[in-house]
């Protein structure tokens, strides 16, 4: 039995290091190419800094950093996805590489119990299977819970 579209919902797949992770396209404002990222002095120590897009100035964290992984290595695929808000300001997450919208069911994802000690896994509320792989879904709110700019 085929589900209905309008149960599904649509994540961009985009990957950090090795493992592919699901962001709801829902809270997806834009996705820009890699650019200078001017640097603010006492900000907290995953914020890579700020960028002026269109004459909005964005705060940009590393999400790498955020989980506790190795920092971020910029290639031709590196992009800065804005993240928007109801009650709060954009906020730009860098990844290794945007890959594809995938639509997922309730039957598709997982849901996940968190072990404390695991720093990443605190952002996932779910698993994704898409066909054969399988996808991390992030918990934005969980990420920009602490979303506080010095």
């Amino acid at each position: 039995m085929e589900i209905p579209q309008e149960s599904k919902k649509q994540y961009i797949v985009v990957k950090i290091g090795s493992e592919q992770y699901g962001i709801d396209i829902g809270y997806i404002d834009n996705i820009v190419r890699m650019q200078e990222i001017t640097r603010v002095p006492t900000s907290q120590f995953y914020f890579k800094g700020v960028i002026n897009l269109r004459g909005e100035v964005i705060p940009v964290m590393s999400i790498r950093r955020k989980m506790g992984l190795e920092d971020d290595q910029y290639t031709n695929a590196s992009r800065i996805i804005i993240l928007k808000f109801e009650q709060k300001d954009a906020l730009g997450i860098v990844v290794d590489e945007v890959k594809e919208v995938i639509n997922l069911g309730p039957s598709d994802i997982e849901k996940v119990s968190h072990s404390p000690k695991e720093t990443k896994e605190m952002f996932i509320n779910g698993i994704g299977k898409h066909g054969e792989e399988l996808v991390s879904l992030f918990d934005i709110n969980a990420i920009i819970d602490e979303h506080e700019i010095a």
